[in-house]
């Protein structure tokens, strides 16, 4: 949740009586659902500016717009941490970094200047459930910053020297992780959270598992791994269809097909509440913890974006706001294939607030919020939202996010009505099977909290 609409909406929910306010001002009554907005078939969220087609059967997005002169593209390499184990966390992210020292057709200086004279860039993000190579170029230089992201996942050269360089840039990052306790943090908390299931590696490595990766383990993923039926694109910008198809078609229509297959990933086992904890000496104590949520496929899915966005506002309200406990509190919703929901606050007095944490997370499951207090909440998502998604390549994910974890790109269309239909009871629901069994890091004073506080969450 970006930061502006956590402000919005923890003034909301002040507006509407506050996080400590009596029951009768937050909760009304259980009763039958709000009627749910009428579904509509996929049919009708079509656009004429968007359309979904194959190059060499690799899929391909394009959404013409013709407001700018940017074209974003994306290239999603489908498998995020389960592409990898232990041993081979951020191999993905070295080997696409690593490509921008050179390639077959580029060496590095000659691409680094064409980059430089085109005023164009290619980033690297690896995630959990895929990792982008993505593009930003106008549309002038569109066909030759394609080009050279292409032959980055097509030939990259891999030098020895260039290989260690990057490594080397690359575990000192992730060794600074340790130096910032929001990053040693989340790492810690994705790591107890999911133990055992892929979301529980680290996309961008470890420091041992960087010092493992060699450079022909770099070359064996290339070619193992960099396959046509791994690959979907998505383009936004003001190019035509037979422009995409011709680059896709004399570029990445050359790798070989391969057999992946694209699905989303097992939900991971629920376990138990509890902590893992880094005792050190800091002004303040910092803590994170994550719970699973539903499937992306699930109609509760935007339940539980709401029902976080509710609990963080009244979080906001109470332990910031009202009390002046902390400067930073907020109740996370993780956009994966499995939502991910979660918890996170510094403060100096960690049992006090864990214990109104516990408190809100069981009000919301006990009642309802009303029905005008929603609808004022869904509106202000909704806008805040598609600001948040505005740019060329806020869309190019939007669009990947609907069709890989929803099945259809129209889904993204879908988005506000999606939570137009989301009732109370919705969220209470969605609150009493999923707020539980939350997994914590903690990093501060472990004198200064009870352990088994986690535990009752």
């Amino acid at each position: 949740m970006s930061r502006r609409l956590r402000y919005l909406i923890g003034g909301l929910v002040a507006l509407l009586g506050g996080a400590s306010a009596p029951a009768a001002a937050q909760f009304v009554p259980r009763s039958p659902s709000v009627a749910r907005v009428e579904s509509r078939p996929l049919s009708e969220y079509a656009d004429s500016l968007t359309e979904q087609f194959s190059v060499d059967g690799i899929p391909v997005i394009l959404r013409r717009v013709t407001a700018n002169n940017v074209v974003a593209a994306n290239v999603y390499l489908l498998g995020g941490t389960r592409q990898l184990s232990r041993e081979t966390q951020g191999i993905e992210l070295l080997l696409l970094e690593a490509s921008e020292q050179g390639t077959r057709r580029y060496p590095r200086e000659t691409l680094r200047a064409r980059m430089a004279a085109m005023g164009s860039a290619i980033g690297v993000s690896p995630g959990v459930d895929w990792t982008v190579l993505g593009l930003r170029s106008t549309v002038a230089h569109f066909d030759s910053t394609w080009a050279i992201l292409a032959d980055r996942l097509i030939a990259p050269r891999l030098d020895s020297a260039d290989v260690e360089r990057v490594r080397t840039q690359i575990a000192t990052a992730v060794g600074q992780r340790d130096e910032s306790p929001d990053a040693l943090l989340e790492y810690l908390a994705d790591s107890a959270a999911f133990d055992g299931h892929p979301y529980g590696l680290s996309p961008v490595g470890t420091p041992a598992s960087m010092r493992a990766i060699s450079r022909a383990d770099l070359q064996a993923y290339q070619r193992a791994h960099t396959v046509r039926s791994r690959l979907f694109v998505v383009i936004v910008g003001n190019v035509s269809r037979a422009q995409v198809e011709r680059l896709v078609r004399n570029t990445l229509g050359t790798l070989p097909a391969g057999d992946y297959t694209w699905s989303l990933p097992e939900t991971p086992v629920i376990g138990t509440a509890g902590a893992t904890f880094v005792n050190r000496r800091l002004p303040t104590n910092y803590l994170l913890g994550y719970f699973v949520g539903p499937r992306a496929t699930s109609r509760e899915y935007a339940a539980m974006r709401l029902a976080s966005a509710v609990l963080a506002g009244r979080l906001f309200a109470e332990i910031r706001e009202r009390l002046n406990l902390t400067y930073a509190v907020d109740a996370p919703f993780r956009e994966r294939a499995i939502a991910v929901g979660g918890l996170y606050v510094t403060t100096t007095q960690p049992d006090y607030v864990l214990g109104i944490m516990q408190r809100e997370m069981r009000a919301l499951q006990q009642g309802t919020i009303s029905q005008a207090g929603l609808d004022r909440l869904v509106q202000q998502f909704i806008v805040n939202y598609f600001l948040d998604n505005e740019t060329n390549a806020d869309q190019a994910n939007l669009l990947a996010r609907a069709a890989l974890y929803q099945g259809d790109w129209r889904k993204a269309n879908a988005f506000a009505d999606d939570l137009r239909a989301v009732t109370p009871e919705d969220i209470r629901l969605v609150a009493v099977q999923h707020f539980r069994n939350v997994r914590w890091a903690f990093i501060g004073d472990a004198l200064r909290v009870d352990r088994r506080a986690f535990e009752r969450f």
